[in-house]
């Protein structure tokens, strides 16, 4: 048989799709790894025994299709959010980003517009080009905040099918007031998602949109178990909505899309909560010394409600993010000038990263 070595541009490609490239963070076997928000801490030994038990049972079973509704599932998530939600109200996929693909597949597409206010996540434009619907990016402060005001006339201006509200904002780290969602809400006609999947790390006092979800239909407030819960290799995303909003996900959804055994894991992870979030007040802790001690090295961290640092002051983003790379220590170059970003880890991992960036000496 001859083989025959062919480019993208020898196969059949939608004409949307030809130039891009896929989306991927590097990846690198350094011994710090602070670049893709991560929750670096390991599943605690007690509950991943837990986890385990439950799969081996799930095992028994997986030579039949999975629960196709997820139900038990549903049933946790709707528990841990609380807010008199039930499994009514509750969609989970192979993490967040699939969540959101639901989303454009059902109330995007071709013709359609997707609109966000940038910077924000990287994968919004890729899910909306993925799904045949036309990306709107909106403009936000040079603090990277956006007024109630503002984002009222723009999304009046843009008049999109859908809006992906990130809150708190990835990669900038910065908050979304409620009063700015119920605006952009009463100023759309079309399906609002708000994207909460760093909302663990915001303050504890801070409220979350799903406090507006009783008769708002057209939103969705997303969350992920990827940072908090350390599960993200596990792939468990889900959103809280409407019951109606939830059947329209079923439209688009592939059959038995969840398997059974990530239903299990996830549930026995839920089951384990109090525990799995024990962790996230020293990621906190680890997040606001990153911000003091690179303010002390002269660079200019932003207000962050995540678990991550996005920094700017930064002389040469390209090169520092290479000496640190030589140094062992793997952040991330998000594209904006002046600035890197850089996950908050363990103590050690962070103290590893602060000693690194304060021998490069970069600062501008």
């Amino acid at each position: 048989m001859v083989r025959v070595t062919v480019s993208l541009d020898d196969l059949p490609l939608r004409d949307d799709l030809r130039g891009l490239r896929p989306y991927g963070a590097p990846q690198a076997p350094l011994p710090v790894a602070l670049n893709v928000n991560e929750n670096t801490h390991p599943v605690p030994d007690a509950v991943a025994d837990d986890i385990l038990d439950d799969i081996a049972v799930a095992l028994h079973e997986v030579n039949r299709y999975p629960d196709r509704e997820f139900t038990p599932l549903r049933e946790a998530f709707a528990s841990y959010l609380g807010h008199d939600l039930d499994a009514a109200n509750i969609w989970a996929g192979n993490g967040s980003n699939e969540v959101l693909q639901h989303i454009l597949q059902a109330f995007a597409g071709p013709g359609r517009t997707v609109f966000g206010f940038a910077p924000t996540y990287s994968m919004y434009p890729l899910l909306a080009q993925g799904t045949g619907a036309r990306w709107v990016a909106g403009e936000r402060q040079p603090d990277y905040t956006v007024s109630v005001d503002d984002a009222v006339a723009q999304v009046a201006a843009a008049d999109p099918d859908v809006i992906l509200l990130c809150a708190p904002n990835n990669p900038t780290g910065t908050p979304l007031p409620l009063e700015l969602i119920e605006a952009v809400y009463e100023a759309s006609r079309g399906v609002v998602v708000v994207d909460e999947a760093y909302q663990e790390f915001a303050p504890h006092e801070s409220p979350s949109a799903l406090t507006l979800l009783p008769g708002r239909e057209r939103l969705a407030v997303s969350r992920t178990m990827s940072k908090a819960f350390a599960f993200a290799g596990a792939r468990v995303g889900y959103l809280a909505a409407d019951p109606a909003f939830i059947d329209a996900l079923r439209l688009v959804r592939l059959p038995y899309h969840l398997s059974g055994l990530t239903q299990a894991a996830a549930v026995a992870a839920l089951r384990n909560a109090p525990t799995m979030l024990a962790m996230v007040d020293e990621i906190v802790v680890q997040r606001d010394r990153i911000s003091a001690t690179l303010e002390a090295l002269g660079y200019r961290p932003h207000e962050s409600w995540t678990n991550f640092v996005l920094f700017g002051g930064v002389a040469d983003p390209a090169a520092t993010w290479r000496a640190l790379y030589d140094r062992g220590v793997l952040i991330r170059d998000v594209g904006i000038p002046g600035h890197l970003r850089v996950t908050a880890g363990t103590e050690a991992e962070t103290t590893a990263f602060l000693d690194a960036l304060a021998s490069v000496g970069s600062a501008a």
